[in-house]
C-alpha cells in the first residue's frame, strides 16, 4: 500500500485542488482512466466548441447574400476539421500527462479507482492495475458520461454519444437526435450546418426545456425552421435494418404541472446515424462507494454538506459527480472552493448564485438566475423587460433575430437574465458580474455607461425600459427615482 497526504480521482477540475495541495509540499496521487484532463477536454467543451466555431463561419459565409455579398462555398474538408480538433486535444491532454509524470510532486496512477475503505483506493485495470493507494485526504472528481435511456431495441443498435460524435470524420446523410437539451441542439447546429439533415425528438414541450420558457419557445422554433423538429414526443423503440435507423415515437399532450395527460399521435423517423443525447450520469456505480460512508441521492450523485464533504471523514467531492450543475465553469468553481474550506482558516459554503450558463448552438441562448416560471411557481413577486436584438443599431446590422429578458424584483434586485441571439454566451457575462460583484440591482447595468453602437446595448436598453409586473400591469420600475428612459433607435 502506498501512502499519500492527498489523492484526487479524476483529472479534470480536481486537478486544480491537486495542484494546490502539492504545491503546499504534500504528496499527491491522481487516479484517472481515460484521457488526462476530464470530460471538458476530451470529450466536452472544448472539443465542441471548436467544432462549432467551424459551423459558425460555415454559416457566416452562407448568409452573404443577405448583405449584398456574393460568397460561395465550393469545398468544405470535413474529415480535416475533425481530426485537426481531435489532434489538438489530444496534443493538451498528452501535455498534461507529460507534466504529471515527470513531476515530483506528483504521481499518475492510470486505471480506474475502485475504493476499499473510506480514504483507500485500489487500481483497476491501465497500467497500474492491482496498485492500492491511501490517503489522509480524498477528492472525488470523477465526473459523468452519456446516459442511455431505456429505449426498446437500443441494446441491438449501433448509435453515437456525444463522445463519438464528437469525433466523427464522415458526415452522416441524415442524423437523428434523441434528445433536446444542450447537447443534442449544439451538435444538431454543427452536423447540419455542415449538410446534415437532421431530425430532433425531444421528450419536453420545447428543446433547452431548462431555460426560460420564453427563450426555449423562441430557439425550438428557430431550430424546427432549420431540421425536422418533434418535441413533446417519447421514444418508445429503435431499430435498425442495413444502413437505416429507425425512431419510433409517442406525442404526450402535457398539463399545466409539465407531465403527460395523454396520448398522442405517433411518428416514425429513419436516418443513417443515431445520436443518443439524453443526459448525463454520474461515474459514482463504477467507485465501489457502497464501502466508505460517502452518500449518494436517487440518480446517483454524490452528496456533499454546503462546503462540498461528504459523509467519509477527509473525503471531498466536487464538479459534474456531485450535480449541482454539469458546467466546467461550475466544477472551476467548486475547485476554488475545495481549495479554501481544505487549506484555509475557516469553512466557507459554495456560492452558486448567479451561475451562467450557455448553449453554442445558432441561435445561441444563455441564462443566469431565475426563470420566469421558477419565480411564478414560488410566489415571487417580479417584473420583467425584454428588449430585441433587431432595435440596437449593430443588431440591425447584422440582421440579427432575438431579444434579451431581464427578471427583477419590485425594488431592483436582479432575479435573472436570458438572451437568445448572437453572442448571448458574452452578452450574459455582465449580468454575471452585476449579479456576482456588484450591487446585483439593475443600477449596475443602468449607470455603465455602454459603447455605441455596440451589441450590449441590447442588454443595457432590456434593464433601462418598461418593465411589466410579473401579474401583468404595466409598471413604471423606477428603483432610483429618476425616469425610465426610453431609447429610440439610435
Amino acid at each position: 500500500m502506498q501512502e499519500f497526504d492527498f489523492l484526487v480521482v479524476g483529472t479534470g477540475s480536481g486537478l486544480d485542488v491537486a495542484n494546490v495541495a502539492a504545491n503546499r509540499g504534500l504528496s499527491v496521487a491522481i487516479v484517472e482512466k481515460g484521457r488526462v484532463g476530464g470530460t471538458c477536454l476530451n470529450r466536452g467543451c472544448i472539443p465542441s466548441k471548436m467544432l462549432l466555431y467551424h459551423a459558425d463561419v460555415l454559416e457566416t459565409v452562407e448568409r452573404a447574400g443577405e448583405f449584398g455579398i456574393d460568397a460561395e462555398v465550393r469545398d468544405v474538408a470535413f474529415a480535416d476539421i475533425v481530426e485537426a480538433v481531435t489532434e489538438d486535444v489530444h496534443g493538451d491532454s498528452a501535455s498534461i500527462r507529460r507534466g504529471l509524470q515527470s513531476s515530483d510532486r506528483h504521481d499518475l496512477f492510470e486505471g480506474e479507482a475502485r475504493f476499499v475503505d473510506e480514504r483507500t483506493v485500489e487500481v483497476a485495470g491501465g497500467e497500474d492495475d492491482g496498485a492500492v493507494l491511501t490517503a489522509d485526504t480524498v477528492l472525488i472528481a470523477a465526473g459523468t458520461r452519456p446516459a442511455i435511456p431505456p429505449i426498446d431495441g437500443i441494446e441491438d443498435v449501433d448509435y453515437l454519444t456525444s463522445t463519438e460524435a464528437l469525433q466523427l470524420t464522415e458526415r452522416p446523410e441524415h442524423l437523428v437526435v434523441v434528445g433536446g437539451g444542450y447537447i443534442a441542439a449544439e451538435l444538431a447546429h454543427f452536423f447540419g450546418t455542415f449538410g446534415s439533415e437532421v431530425s430532433i425528438v425531444g421528450r419536453r414541450p420545447n428543446l433547452l426545456p431548462d431555460a426560460d420558457d420564453e427563450v426555449a419557445a423562441a430557439f425550438t422554433e428557430t431550430y424546427a425552421d432549420r431540421f425536422d423538429v418533434y418535441t413533446g414526443f417519447e421514444v418508445t423503440g429503435v431499430g435498425r435494418d442495413g444502413g437505416e435507423v429507425t425512431v419510433e415515437a409517442r406525442e404526450y399532450e402535457y398539463g399545466d404541472d409539465g407531465g403527460p395527460v395523454a396520448d398522442g399521435e405517433t411518428v416514425s423517423v429513419t436516418g443513417d446515424e443515431l445520436l443518443v443525447a439524453a443526459g448525463r450520469r454520474p461515474n459514482t456505480d463504477t467507485l465501489d462507494l457502497e464501502n466508505t460512508s460517502v452518500r449518494t441521492d436517487d440518480r446517483g450523485f454524490v452528496e456533499t454538506d454546503e462546503y462540498l464533504r461528504t459523509d467519509a471523514d477527509g473525503v471531498w467531492a466536487l464538479g459534474d459527480v456531485v450535480g449541482e450543475y454539469l458546467l466546467k465553469h461550475n466544477a472551476n468553481h467548486e475547485a476554488q472552493a475545495v481549495v479554501r474550506n481544505r487549506f484555509g482558516d475557516r469553512l466557507e459554503p459554495v456560492d452558486y448564485t448567479a451561475m451562467p450558463f450557455a448553449v453554442f448552438g445558432s441561435p445561441e441562448v444563455a441564462g443566469v438566475g431565475a426563470t420566469e416560471a421558477e419565480l411564478r411557481e414560488a410566489g415571487r413577486e417580479y417584473a420583467t423587460s425584454t428588449y430585441d436584438y433587431a432595435d440596437t443599431a449593430r443588431g440591425d446590422a447584422m440582421h440579427a433575430d432575438g431579444f434579451v429578458k431581464v427578471l427583477v424584483d419590485l425594488d431592483g434586485e436582479i432575479l435573472g437574465c436570458h438572451v437568445v441571439g448572437p453572442d448571448a454566451s458574452t452578452l450574459i457575462q455582465e449580468v454575471v458580474v452585476a449579479m456576482k460583484a456588484g450591487s446585483g440591482t439593475v443600477r449596475d447595468i443602468r449607470e455603465a455607461v455602454h459603447v455605441h453602437p455596440a451589441l450590449p446595448e441590447v442588454v443595457d436598453r432590456a434593464f433601462s425600459g418598461r418593465f411589466t409586473r410579473g401579474g401583468g400591469h404595466d409598471h413604471d420600475h423606477d428603483h432610483d427615482h429618476d425616469h425610465d428612459h426610453d431609447h429610440d433607435h439610435d
